[in-house]
């Protein structure tokens, strides 16, 4: 699918790649992997023709179509659905045409119509919006309603509805909670095309990835393969090194103890000419260097205080008087407690952790926790809020008044940043060195709570696995919200779920809770009144005893069993289309791999949309039976 041949590329005063080269295959699933700065979305700009390296280093089938998300959408009055459907172009053109068309004109286009599906599309981009946290009711909100953060979600769902044959998506979970990077870690598995994915999450590159694609040195390197195999066979690679190097340089050892012995002595100069010559042309192994990884410095609370740290008894808090965000809190929290605190945005998870850090008040019902009790708390929206002019340097000496100079920046250069960086303003740091200086600032007071909202946002897999080495060694009690489901799983105990008004304990691991969302976004995406447009008809109005008339507030029970019929029919032809192919395929060619890529693809396809069928047919059933 994309083929990279001997690409240099140079810019900003620095070389980002020197003779690199790869080739993804068709179909594959490749996370992009690399040190925070190394060039990653370098790369991508590279392949989307918006930065020139000077030839052909990079091509593409002439008719492939690349999609990517390098922006959010623009604040328009058009619906969020209407959005999403216009992504694909090519049905919001024919629709449009229809419009004008001439008579003889309208077949073809019905006929087009027909063959790429489009009556299905409005379901299929409902499917990704909810799956995304987009309700039934915000679909139909116009994007100025809608913050930067959400309506980058919109334009990550309209680069999906659009299916590209090559799709980028560059850290695509940093603006999603976990609910929706579960979702998207579920789309991706079964995303028919190429895609190439920058990100940091670990569970989303062994879940998803069939190729991790190596950025480092300047080079390119492709594995077969997840991203735990991907560090199994670098760890190999690089043992392998090790010892080449070592046996190198014991030979190289002894053909110049030889040169130095014999050189001088006539009889021996040729044999000593000759181990000179040997020494000259042996180029030395390649090994890989590992760049340090600067540790996180979470200092454990030095007495421990009395149990529990925080109880809550029927507890409400909200923003405003009489309007609690959160009813009937009875939670207890204990010194060595790891809660992992689960929710979809707006479920009040934020709130929560404002309550628990003491920046809010409950209003009604008790909050028990220790005067002495030292809080440290790391939330998303610091990073944004940091002042631009700011430097380390400045923010330490106010965090350290009275300590000497030089114990200010040994401080700063325990936490990464070295003396070239402890002067550089905000603005010129990057997203992981602003996210490791506040996550440090926030426990260097050695807190008995850490509520640490959303830490990774900023940080490569490396710092990710230090501050998990950090939360591990740290013996205060942890809240944590992220998205970063192995991050949750390695340090979370315990799970407390926040929804419908409230937080309790979840009875499950994240294997179940990834099921649930899965599930509840679902069966959310398909509506009775949704199963099929003429399922969407409201009933006649009806006299009911002298009364106005009213509609009917969902489909007739007729019009639900021409749905179910229709939707079993589909059913089968699919089935049956299903069977067709995997006989075609257990009789292709091994030696014919572009017959069964294509099979491949036409069986997952297939599969998908049997998938949708049957969502479709269990939704008109749950009507029926409710109507009947």
């Amino acid at each position: 699918m994309l083929q990279i041949t001997d690409l240099t590329f140079n810019a900003w005063g620095r070389k980002f790649l020197e003779d690199a080269s790869v080739s993804l295959p068709p179909g594959a699933k490749v996370g992009l992997v690399g040190r925070n700065g190394i060039g990653k979305s370098t790369l991508f700009k590279l392949i989307l023709g918006e930065l020139a390296a000077g030839g052909d280093e990079i091509s593409l089938p002439k008719t492939a179509r690349i999609g990517s998300v390098d922006q959010e959408h623009p604040a328009t009055p058009v619906s969020v659905l209407e959005t999403i459907l216009e992504a694909d172009e090519e049905r919001h053109t024919l629709l449009g045409r229809l419009e004008t068309a001439e008579p003889e004109e309208m077949g073809e286009i019905w006929t087009r119509l027909i063959e790429i599906d489009a009556d299905a599309a409005p379901a299929r981009a409902a499917e990704i919006l909810v799956g995304l946290g987009f309700d039934q009711e915000n679909q139909q909100r116009p994007m100025s309603e809608f913050s930067g953060g959400w309506r980058m979600r919109v334009a990550l769902a309209a680069a999906l509805f659009a299916e590209p044959d090559m799709l980028l998506l560059d850290e695509p979970t940093n603006y999603l909670d976990l609910e929706g990077a579960l979702w998207l870690e579920a789309r991706l598995k079964k995303y028919p095309h190429t895609a190439l994915i920058i990100s940091h999450d670990r569970e989303m590159l062994n879940e998803v990835c069939t190729h991790i694609l190596h950025l480092a040195n300047r080079t390119l390197e492709l594995y077969t393969g997840n991203y735990d195999q991907f560090e199994k066979a670098r760890a190999e690679k690089a043992r392998l090194q090790m010892s080449a190097k070592a046996k190198q340089d014991a030979e190289r050892a002894h053909l110049q103890a030889f040169v130095d012995r014999f050189k001088a002595k006539a009889s021996k100069a040729a044999q000593a000419q000759s181990r000179m010559k040997r020494l000259a042309k042996m180029q030395p192994v390649a090994t890989t260097i590992e760049e340090r990884v600067a540790p996180f410095i979470l200092p454990s609370p030095p007495r421990p205080l009395a149990p529990p740290l925080i109880r809550l008894e029927r507890a409400n808090v909200g923003y405003e008087p009489g309007k609690p965000i959160l009813r009937n809190l009875n939670l207890r929290m204990d010194l060595d407690d790891r809660i992992g605190l689960l929710g979809v945005n707006g479920a009040g998870k934020s709130t929560f952790a404002k309550m628990i850090a003491g920046a809010l008040n409950v209003s009604e019902g008790e909050l028990h926790r220790d005067r002495k009790m030292r809080v440290g708390w790391f939330h998303q929206h610091q990073i944004e809020a940091m002042d631009p002019t700011d430097t380390p340097l400045e923010i330490i000496r106010r965090a350290m008044p009275d300590a000497p100079e030089s114990a200010r920046r040994s401080k700063l250069a325990q936490w990464g940043l070295g003396y070239e960086k402890q002067e550089t303003t905000v603005a010129s740091l990057s997203g992981g060195e602003r996210a490791r200086l506040l996550l440090n600032q926030v426990a260097m007071d050695a807190p008995h709570i850490l509520i640490l909202d959303e830490p990774t946002n900023h940080l490569d897999i490396d710092s990710r696995r230090a501050l998990l080495d950090a939360l591990n060694d740290y013996s205060g009690a942890v809240i944590l919200i992220t998205h970063d489901r192995s991050l949750m799983e390695m340090v979370a105990d315990r799970l407390w779920l926040a929804a419908e008004g409230t937080v309790k304990p979840w009875d499950g691991d994240m294997d179940d809770y990834a099921k649930y969302v899965l599930d509840r976004a679902k069966m959310a995406a398909v509506k009775p009144s949704q199963v099929k447009e003429e399922a969407a008809v409201a009933a006649p109005a009806q006299n009911n005893k002298g009364k106005k008339n009213e509609k009917k507030s969902g489909p007739s029970p007729s019009t639900l069993r021409h749905a179910v019929k229709k939707a079993e029919e589909r059913m089968a032809q699919l089935t049956a289309e299903i069977a067709r192919i995997d006989d075609d395929m257990a009789n292709a060619s091994v030696s014919n791999p572009k017959a069964l890529e294509g099979l491949t693809r036409a069986r997952a396809k297939t599969q998908a949309d049997l998938d949708a069928a049957e969502a479709a047919w269990v939704a008109a059933e749950e009507a029926l039976a409710e109507v009947s």
